[in-house]
């Protein structure tokens, strides 16, 4: 039976229907209710009394998840089962921070024992590469790192590095290093990566599973020939190591295939935060130790996930929520709004991690899906989105939202004479917004302020907008790596109730094809062959006049 003739989804496209009644504002008055909406676990407050939800959404929802057989399907993910049913693989990014002494297998054989080895070589060369143990060629000291990625092997490194860059104990443990991601292909992003690095004291690492991405793997050799340049051909052995399984390329590349760190095929690109792709950049600029608590924060979620009652449980929550949104309420966006300056790269991971796994118009089976799945995600920290798209979001459209905010600041300070501390200040904001989104301002509440008569369509809020509250302690590793698989689980979680694959991402490649059909095109062109063929007329029209 597909889901949708499910008693469980009929019963809540009639529940969507009477939510259609009901306001935020007077939601919000049952105590009763706002309580029942609200979860604590491993340090973390999720609030969704905000949500356009009562108790008996959630019994609903959870009767969803139920009949999409959610429970069993987090286990087979977590147990290595091959659930990515299109390419054939298991799905094991847990696998990555789980303790040694676990044991989780894939087609009998237990992997854990291969990603500890492979944590403890990047131990080992981290710790000695940070002790002056390992220098460049000319004898020097390697402080400073160049990570050259793409999509899942930048976003994710580069959203932990920021948002440890100000934690006291990571910034401490980092003086006198400096990390640099270089993802983009165009050459601006190699000129502000390698501005004032000096090669004799530059480490790069090329992270590639395969090591044939096309935009990687130029980017990996221009900044070859920078080293070669300033240091001949033979300092590349010295100054360049590669997270790749494909050795062969890595030794024809001039990299020693000893300082190649290996992942594997069932971890993808945007799940691999925490295989070599993040712990190798992140353990040379901050330390295995830190490396290390980032992971045990990872560990504490998926320990929660797969233990708690799918009601107490925060990523099912979340991700429950964002199918009623999206799904039966009809809200496509989702908005990420960190109240912490430190996560300004968090949403631009989550789209990758959520927008490239969700977004698809098929289910498991290949049938098309009779919904829209998928959500839009943006985001900004506040309070710099409130000066941004927060109009659109109190009086343009409905976007739900996730605040996400912290007891503690990274960086405390106060300005004498002013009656609170910058993070209070910061945090005010954090609890007055959702109430804002969610109870708005009446016409009759904007006309008893004696407003001009004129002017009282302008200031009306509807209110009635959807948003979560998670309350963290503080921003430090721990607390970072719990956000990472928050985030992941809640892309799992609609995916299996949406009943789609996840963990490929079939549409990143039609672009790619077509990209190197036009590369062909304009090395010919360059070479002084005129003609362009094979291209429809804009694109034709385009390519002359790029061609001049």
């Amino acid at each position: 039976m597909s889901l949708i003739t499910s008693p469980a989804w009929k019963s809540l496209v009639a529940h969507a229907r009477e939510a259609e009644s009901w306001h935020l504002r007077d939601l919000l008055q049952d105590a009763k209710r706002c309580r029942a909406l609200r979860v604590a676990a491993e340090g973390i407050t999720l609030d969704c009394s905000r949500q356009l939800a009562t108790p008996r959404t959630l019994e609903l929802l959870e009767d969803l998840a139920q009949a999409a057989a959610l429970p069993q399907r987090l286990a087979a993910m977590m147990g290595g089962e091959r659930i990515n049913a299109t390419e054939g693989r298991a799905v094991l990014h847990t696998a990555l921070r789980a303790a040694p002494d676990a044991d989780i297998r894939v087609d009998g054989v237990n992997v854990v024992p291969e990603v500890h080895e492979v944590l403890g070589r990047i131990k080992s060369f981290a710790t000695a590469v940070r002790a002056g143990r390992r220098l460049g060629s000319t004898g020097e000291a390697l402080t400073d790192v160049v990570a050259i990625g793409i999509g899942g092997s930048y976003l994710g490194p580069e959203f932990v590095s920021e948002a440890l860059r100000t934690d006291p104990a990571c910034a401490k443990a980092a003086a006198g290093r400096r990390l640099r991601f270089l993802a983009n292909v165009d050459p601006i992003d190699v000129t502000r990566a390698l501005e004032d690095l000096d090669p004799r004291r530059t480490l790069v690492v090329v992270i590639s599973k395969t090591f044939t991405t096309a935009e990687t793997m130029l980017n990996a050799r221009t900044v070859r020939n920078w080293i070669v340049k300033a240091l001949g051909k033979q300092a590349v052995a010295q100054h360049m190591v590669a997270v790749s399984t494909n050795l062969t390329a890595v030794a024809e590349f001039g990299i020693d295939p000893d300082l190649a760190f290996g992942f594997w095929d069932w971890v993808g690109g945007r799940y691999s935060v925490c295989s070599a792709v993040g712990v190798l950049p992140l353990a040379l600029q901050y330390g295995f130790p830190v490396v290390e608590r980032f992971l045990a924060g990872a560990r504490s979620i998926d320990h929660h996930v797969a233990t708690a009652p799918l009601r107490r449980n925060l990523p099912v929550l979340l991700g429950l929520f964002g199918v009623w949104n999206s799904t039966f309420l009809g809200h496509p966006a989702r908005a990420l709004l960190p109240y912490c300056q430190a996560l300004h790269k968090f949403a631009p991971h989550i789209q990758q991690v959520d927008m490239e796994s969700n977004g698809k118009r098929v289910d498991i089976n290949g049938q098309p899906l009779p919904f829209a799945a998928g959500e839009i995600d943006f985001g900004e920290p506040g309070t710099n989105g409130q000066h941004s798209f927060y109009q659109l979001l109190h009086q343009g459209r409905v976007v739900p939202a996730d605040f996400i905010g912290f007891k503690r600041s990274q960086q405390p300070r106060q300005v004498k004479g002013h009656p609170v501390s910058n993070h209070d200040e910061l945090m005010a904001n954090f609890f007055a917004q959702p109430d804002a989104l969610a109870c708005g301002l009446s016409a009759e509440e904007v006309a008893a302020q004696d407003i001009p008569a004129e002017l009282v369509p302008h200031k009306v809020f509807p209110g009635n907008r959807p948003s979560t509250c998670l309350l963290l302690e503080v921003c430090d590793a721990q607390a970072v790596g719990q956000l990472l698989a928050l985030y992941e689980h809640r892309t799992a979680v609609q995916g299996f109730i949406w009943n789609l694959n996840s963990f490929d991402q079939m549409g990143v490649e039609l672009g790619k094809v077509l990209a190197t059909k036009v590369v062909a095109q304009l090395a010919a062109s360059r070479r002084g062959e005129d003609r362009i063929k094979g291209f429809n007329p804009a694109t034709t029209a385009m390519l002359k006049e790029y061609l001049g």
